[in-house]
């Protein structure tokens, strides 16, 4: 049974607007789910911690691996590389499946988690590193690519009028929800108690997983808020102000439609550029720490800052972008994490501490807030009926810049040394800042007046 069956007492009516574009209104968010909304920002953020420390926190882990399992170094770095692959390969199939109603959001949210545990296990027990690459690097991306998919998307289904701050929010679980797992896989765990460690971790990360998602559930295809009348500006100042700032998309374009107008293609190299300077920070920026002279702890507390920010940033960015814009704020994340790059070197360089904390702050705060970016941009630009799915091709970006950032770094640093590697790292974000200017929402015509369907629609004869 598809997630989106509600209730058949509850009316509604259907608006379309001067571009063809439907409103489905007069349900409430109790009358289709029998909670609130803000339910759906709150149990997708919880998914979302659920998944994060296998990314941002992987790296922490590193010299442990390397000794108990005899791994090289480079072996782990590329075994991220493959998580991040398969965490975004699984994007697109996963949206057509759940905009299909063939995977509803509940079981989406399950195999991530035993996606997640899986990942862990093999960590813990894997007799080859191959069982490593297959156990967590596929297995547990898959999973979390599902997890992630699943809760970006939500919140922009149940918040269509404001959805930058929400999703911004959600998103950033996926950073800060690490950091606990920094410091107990840099300072706690070790060679007699790592396996334990592990597996402890994932079962602990699954059942939030878990238990967030079996609570999950869809709004019905074109929803919009009861509260919220699109035949005219909101009475919320907030709504309002981000209406104005990112109108809603002129039609709901199926994935094929939305590469049609470029905007996917410009989208998507973007995020390549962006996510594999995010990517590469985590990886390296442990590592440039160490050379630097700073003891464990206080590279793990700078890790810990960058994903704090990280995870902040994204909320932060999503509020700002529904008050100034989400073009105008992606150009300025892509400017700050280039020059971030840049600052991360030449604080290491100068063995500066504060320096170091600082641009590594910033560093996570650019790293994090493109994201959401793309994300709230992919549903203005193209609606929300197929945003699973849309957004699973703008992310699809990722299976590339995952094996840039984390497998093809390494290659850089050993033969370009760090210098090198940031100073292309900073270049690449200031590339993609530039490609950004050339964005607009497809088809917005001059004219935003809606008219109103006046006959109601029972639900019997939809």
């Amino acid at each position: 049974m598809a997630t989106t069956d509600i209730p058949t007492s509850v009316p509604y009516r259907e608006l379309t607007d001067s571009n063809g574009r439907m409103y489905r209104v007069g349900e409430t968010d109790v009358d289709i789910m029998g909670r609130k909304r803000k339910w759906m920002v709150i149990l997708p953020w919880v998914g979302m911690m659920g998944i994060s420390s296998a990314e941002y926190a992987f790296a922490s882990a590193e010299e442990t691996l390397h000794t108990a399992h005899h791994w090289s170094s480079l072996h782990i770095f590329w075994m991220l590389g493959v998580w991040v692959f398969f965490q975004a390969a699984v994007a697109f199939p996963a949206g057509k499946l759940r905009e299909s109603g063939r995977l509803p959001a509940r079981w989406a949210m399950m195999y991530g988690a035993l996606g997640t545990l899986l990942g862990y296990l093999s960590l813990a027990y894997a007799p080859h590193v191959i069982v490593a690459y297959l156990g967590f690097g596929m297995f547990s991306g898959m999973g979390a690519g599902m997890v992630y998919a699943t809760c970006v998307n939500m919140v922009g289904k149940w918040y269509p009028e404001r959805k930058g701050g929400k999703t911004g929010f959600v998103n950033g679980g996926f950073a800060y929800g690490s950091v606990p797992f920094v410091f107990i896989f840099t300072g706690y765990m070790d060679l007699t108690n790592f396996r334990w460690v592990l597996v402890a971790v994932g079962v602990f990360l699954a059942a939030m997983v878990a238990v967030a998602g079996f609570f999950f559930r869809d709004p019905p295809k074109n929803w919009w808020p009861a509260d919220v009348d699109p035949l005219r500006p909101p009475d919320d100042p907030r709504a309002r102000r981000a209406l104005l700032k990112n109108p809603p998309a002129v039609k709901q374009y199926t994935p094929k439609e939305a590469w049609q107008t470029g905007r996917v293609a410009l989208m998507w190299f973007c995020l390549l550029c962006t996510s594999g300077v995010n990517i590469f920070g985590i990886a390296f920026q442990v590592e440039i720490g160490q050379e630097a002279g700073f003891a464990g702890g206080i590279v793990a507390t700078a890790m810990s800052l960058k994903a704090i920010v990280n995870g902040t940033g994204r909320g932060v960015i999503g509020w700002l972008s529904d008050r100034y814009g989400r073009k105008q704020c992606l150009i300025f994340v892509c400017i700050v994490l280039g020059l971030s790059q840049y600052g991360i070197l030449w604080s290491a360089g100068m063995a500066s501490l504060p320096l170091f904390l600082l641009f590594s702050s910033i560093s996570g705060f650019g790293g994090g807030a493109i994201f959401p970016m793309f994300a709230a941009m992919t549903s203005d630009y193209f609606g929300e009926n197929n945003n699973a799915s849309n957004y699973g091709l703008v992310y699809s970006s990722k299976l590339v810049s995952g094996l840039f950032g984390s497998g093809l770094g390494a290659l850089v640093v050993s033969n370009w040394g760090h210098t090198g590697a940031f100073t292309l790292a900073g270049s690449t974000s200031l590339l993609a800042g530039f490609v950004a200017l050339f964005l607009t929402q497809p088809g917005r015509p001059r004219s935003k007046g809606i008219k109103p369907n006046p006959q109601p629609i029972s639900r019997d004869a939809v």
